[in-house]
């Protein structure tokens, strides 16, 4: 039987598959008053103010601590009308939700969260998922938390040594957390993923691993990469360590490879072709494999083009297709990455302000604790 929340809400029971529920509750604060947005500048008053809205920021951009400082300043005096201390420092994962009764939630490490993710190998329910099997996350979600169209969110998470805090003040009345869930995956990305974003945002040094022969693949993103990075940043020949990622490139591996591949119906016709590729690499023949391989990626990338736009190409602009074509999903991770927000996640408005700090405020949290009487 589905276990129901104080708020109402249904939680999956434990089946594989499926999350138990949240591991706590909320604090709950009364009488919250209401918070249209974060200042973007400074100014005195009477005179117009900028107010973000919406935003999705990391540790590592320009204006991130003066949020984080300011929300937490908020978040302090709240828990002090409540008899309560508040240390934001203290926890890894905070949600908090502003009601529109004037009633906030706030979540310390407490809420269900759940990662959307593209995996690099077949993965069955209730079967445990590795750091290396995940190929991308494309959406953080707290599955378990009630979000009602007229609330406030602000997430703020501690991922890889990084921060990364995102909002949405919902000026409109109608909150998506779809949306945001994928900007919390965004920000999930851009901090586990920094080494590579660093790599692949510096063209010199991109260029010069790529003229070794490697790049971030998938295949070895959460592996190998890693040693291949460390030889190559302490300038070291790479000829032992590429020895030792070809010798675990096993069947097993191969075929896990393989089942991904022919999962997409432009590799599912090339299947044979491609088998004999891959099994060429497996019996030692690497300028086999290589021949085979690479004439038939750009045979798929051709029939993909000629599928969008009923003709052929040339190899430069199917490689422009294929960047293109990932740049739709909307997952794709910014190759900068200390990105700044997106037209469409940063909603500016003009007020006329009683009294201006020239201050900006964002949400994170801490360990509750009821003060001594």
């Amino acid at each position: 039987m589905a276990d129901v929340q104080d708020d109402g809400t249904e939680c999956l029971p434990p089946i594989p598959g499926t999350i138990t529920g949240n591991c706590g509750d909320p604090i709950r604060f009364e009488q919250v008053e209401p918070i249209f947005g974060f200042s973007g500048s400074s100014t005195r008053e009477g005179q117009e103010i900028k107010v973000i809205t919406r935003l999705a920021i990391t540790s590592d951009e320009p204006g991130f601590h003066r949020l984080a400082d300011s929300i937490a300043g908020m978040i302090r005096t709240w828990a002090n009308g409540s008899q309560m201390t508040l240390e934001i420092s203290d926890y890894k994962n905070v949600l908090l939700v502003l009601k529109p009764d004037q009633t906030a939630e706030l979540w310390l490490d407490t809420a269900a969260m759940a990662l959307q993710c593209i995996v690099a190998r077949d993965v069955v329910a209730g079967t445990a998922v590795f750091h290396h099997d995940i190929a991308d996350v494309t959406a953080m979600q707290f599955p378990c938390v009630y979000f009602g169209k007229e609330d406030k969110v602000l997430c703020l998470m501690w991922q890889a040594w990084g921060f990364g805090l995102a909002f949405d003040m919902n000026p409109a009345g109608q909150l998506d957390m779809c949306s945001f869930g994928r900007e919390l995956g965004r920000l999930y990305r851009l901090l586990n993923f920094r080494h590579l974003y660093e790599i692949v945002d510096n063209q010199e040094s991109l260029d010069r691993l790529m003229a070794q022969g490697w790049f971030p693949f998938v295949e070895i993103l959460h592996r190998e990469f890693g040693e291949i990075l460390r030889y190559f940043d302490g300038g070291l020949d790479l000829t032992d360590v590429e020895s030792e990622v070809v010798v675990k490139f096993d069947r097993e591996r191969l075929d896990h490879m393989l089942s991904r591949w022919f999962a997409k119906p432009h590799f599912a016709v090339k299947e044979a072709l491609l088998r004999e590729g891959v099994e060429a690499f497996h019996l030692g023949k690497p300028i086999t494999a290589i021949k085979i391989l690479v004439t038939e990626i750009e045979g798929i990338l051709n029939a993909a083009y000629r599928t969008h736009n009923g003709k052929a190409a040339k190899t430069k602009v199917l490689l422009d297709f294929a960047i293109t074509s990932a740049h739709r999903w909307p997952w794709y991770p910014v190759p900068h990455y200390r990105i700044q927000p997106l037209p469409s996640e940063l909603h500016i408005r003009q007020l006329r302000p009683r009294q201006s700090r020239g201050r900006c405020g964002l949400s994170a949290c801490g360990r509750a604790r009821r003060r001594k009487q």
